[in-house]
């Protein structure tokens, strides 16, 4: 491997710039090759991001021996067919979430990477924050004793285009797999296991998708999460923990960089950290490096299980997609 890990990008949308600039904050890192279905796409974006190699396919993409792993950031009803072509060709993949469609795809790409011997992870980004890491830091030494109940929310107040993929069931649309996925995620990061009873329930938009949605989970030792999400109005994006000795809040959870720790009658400690996805970037060069094909952050059998609740949660909705 080379001394500086070369990224490719497969997708030149939003995200994939995101990733891309935050890239530079990783000395290790080259922000290498990209792959466009069309080659003046791919060069365009190089040249923004001022990248050596433009492919304008994403079998270039893959085919290329210089890459050190390809970040995937297609829209989600493409992953499933994106992350087998990486991983039949021997490439590490970073899987933009939510990692697919559904648990059926989700454990097609799973057990694929695993016959190959191939890294692959879901790019949960909020997870290895390191103010959400310090959370976990902070579950796991009890400070708060046991979290019982969990509040967290992620809306956004979007323009309504029913050809967008925000609302366009053909391309995976609805409030649950684009953003609601923050919340159970992060729900799994508190409980480090999935509910064992699920209820929710969804307001269905004009085009067939949920446009806001609230789920409460139940789990197995009493503790409760109630989640919310929306893409037609605006929330808080706050995470707020309470255990049996204290509380934890996160302010804009999802790209945070400070939480709150309160316990008895102490002063409240409140840790800050930087944002951005340069941090998953840098578990995946991690992993790659120490020849581990999953992260123990966000390990792959996790991913298969919240892809199963979600698919709970929508058959609760009445949310089908017209690919499944």
């Amino acid at each position: 491997m080379n001394e500086k890990f070369r990224w490719g990008i497969l997708g030149t949308g939003a995200i994939a710039k995101k990733f891309a600039a935050d890239l530079q904050n990783l000395p290790d890192a080259e922000c290498f090759a990209v792959g466009s279905r069309k080659l003046e796409t791919a060069k365009k974006f190089a040249k923004q991001f001022h990248m050596p190699i433009a492919h304008g396919s994403y079998a270039d993409l893959i085919a290329d021996e210089a890459v050190d792993a390809i970040y995937l950031a297609t829209p989600h009803p493409f992953h499933i067919e994106n992350t087998l072509a990486c991983l039949e060709g021997g490439k590490p993949v970073l899987c933009e979430k939510p990692f697919a469609i559904n648990a059926k795809e989700a454990a097609t790409m799973i057990s694929t990477a695993r016959d190959k011997g191939v890294f692959l992870m879901e790019a949960m980004w909020s997870r290895f924050l390191p103010v959400n890491q310090k959370v976990r830091e902070w579950l796991d030494e009890g400070l708060i004793g046991d979290p019982l109940y969990l509040m967290v929310d992620f809306g956004f107040k979007g323009t309504f285009n029913p050809v967008n993929r925000l609302y366009n069931p053909a391309l995976g649309g609805g409030a649950l797999l684009d953003v609601g996925i923050y919340t159970i995620s992060y729900a799994s990061m508190v409980f480090q296991s999935q509910p064992e009873k699920v209820t929710a329930d969804g307001i269905m938009g004009k085009t067939g998708v949920d446009e806001q949605n609230s789920m409460l989970f139940t789990y197995e030792n009493g503790a409760q999460a109630l989640l919310r999400s929306a893409i037609r109005i605006q929330t808080e994006h706050k995470v707020r923990i309470e255990g049996t000795r204290g509380a934890i809040v996160v302010p804009d959870f999802w790209h945070a960089t400070e939480a709150t720790l309160s316990v008895g009658g102490k002063k409240p400690v409140t840790f800050t950290g930087e944002s951005g996805y340069q941090f998953e970037a840098a578990e995946v060069m991690r992993c790659v490096r120490a020849g581990e094909v999953e992260s123990k952050i966000m390990p792959l059998n996790e991913t298969l299980a919240i892809m199963e609740t979600m698919d709970g949660i929508r058959e609760q909705m009445g949310l089908t997609y017209p690919m499944e």
